[in-house]
């Protein structure tokens, strides 16, 4: 049986030039699944990465196919790093046997290395609560694993450059005046609201994650998030804590304008008005989306790896020319965005996806209705009842 090292020893193994990790999500369907080992396949060739991720659904919604995936990556010479959240895990009446059980499999299987996290509510819910007797955080998580399985696995856990969405506030009309430089530095606007993680709502972020790192963390991987300066800050207030583990810095590629609205008003990610502008102009054709989308990739990474970062965590959304444009960009490859192979991208839907699709049922403030058509820009003309409503993105949500 293959047995993955661990990440953090990669980590900090010496080497020539930056490393790049992977992140992909379980599709929806079997064809897709399949699409997606070839996928994970020609990129463990193309560009050797560091390590590679598979996420765990909202809700614990795709447990099994995780762990499968997790499975096959050991099985096939991935380094696995594998998505473990506290959300539905009980068996049997006990809240965490699902945790001992999955990580026990992912033992079993060879996979040393687990991302440790709370999770988000299950879809169709809008507000994540803990089971009695369970887990409530990540933190949780994190004591469990090492109290229970010592030092087999490596851990490492998310961190927040901008702030958890649950620690990031709605500004009223006039309270922007109020917001200090490391504030305006973090905020995030849509729609004309000013959204930020005040200053004492970061601290406590702060502290909370070093919580997790003393506790047996090995590396944080972060949110997604457009801007460098956010990213660079983030290290040096860590550092100026006592944090001092690796911390691996996550970009989302920019495939298509309505996922880039949706993620970015989703996370109350910070999005640079020249990022911007830019997408608005350009959000009618998707060629043009896309080919910006990796300019603007490597204008990114050039700054984060300038100002200390170590290497790249991909957001790969299970597609490959975006990470391939990057890549070739940065000079860490060569000429393999001409390999890309994007075709089968329509079977890249994940399984329990929160974003709604032409057809979806999905529940709104009006009422629950079927989605006729979802424009450009991320919104959704809705028939609810005998009535078209268009609604945008994030005043909706879809339900399974």
């Amino acid at each position: 049986m293959s047995v993955n090292p661990k990440i953090i020893d990669r980590l900090n193994a010496e080497r020539d030039g930056p490393y790049t990790s992977l992140e992909y999500f379980p599709p929806r369907t079997e064809v897709g699944v399949k699409n997606l080992y070839a996928r994970m396949e020609r990129m463990k060739n193309s560009t050797n990465p560091l390590f590679s991720d598979i996420t765990w659904g909202a809700g614990g919604s795709t447990s099994d196919l995780s762990m499968s995936i997790a499975l096959k990556m050991v099985e096939t010479g991935h380094i696995a790093n594998m998505h473990l959240t506290c959300t539905n895990m009980s068996k049997n009446g006990d809240p965490i046997a699902g945790v001992k059980d999955a990580l026990t499999e992912a033992y079993n299987g060879g996979v040393r290395n687990i991302v440790a996290l709370r999770g988000d509510p299950p879809v169709g819910q809008e507000t994540w609560t803990a089971e009695e007797g369970g887990f409530s955080c990540a933190l949780d998580l994190v004591k469990y694993i090492r109290k229970n399985f010592g030092d087999d696995f490596g851990i490492s856990v998310a961190g927040y450059p901008e702030g958890h969405p649950n620690a990031i506030s709605t500004l009223k009309e006039g309270e922007e005046a109020s917001m200090t430089e490391a504030e305006k530095g973090r905020c995030s606007v849509f729609d004309g609201v000013t959204y930020v993680c005040r200053d004492a709502d970061y601290e406590k972020e702060m502290v909370y994650l070093k919580e997790k790192v003393d506790a047996g963390s090995d590396f944080i991987i972060t949110q997604m998030f457009f801007d460098a300066e956010v990213f660079i800050t983030f290290v040096k207030d860590c550092r100026s804590r006592g944090i001092n583990c690796p911390i691996v810095p996550g970009l989302m590629c920019i495939n298509a304008y309505p996922g880039f609205k949706k993620m970015a008003w989703f996370c109350k990610t910070r999005v640079p008005l020249a990022l911007q502008e830019k997408m608005d102009l350009l959000q009618e054709d998707d060629a043009a989306v896309k080919a910006f989308g990796i300019e603007f990739g490597v204008q990114v990474c050039k700054r984060l790896l300038e100002g200390g970062a170590d290497g790249i965590h991909f957001y790969t959304l299970n597609l490959e020319k975006s990470v391939y444009g990057i890549m070739d960009g940065l000079g860490i490859s060569r000429d393999l965005s001409a390999q890309s192979n994007d075709s089968d991208a329509n079977t890249m839907t994940p399984v329990g996806s929160a974003w709604a699709r032409v057809g979806d049922t999905v529940k709104t403030e009006k009422g629950s209705g079927i989605v006729k058509e979802i424009q450009s820009g991320g919104a959704a003309i809705v028939i609810i009842g005998e009535e078209e409503v268009i609604l945008q993105p994030g005043t909706f949500t879809k339900v399974l």
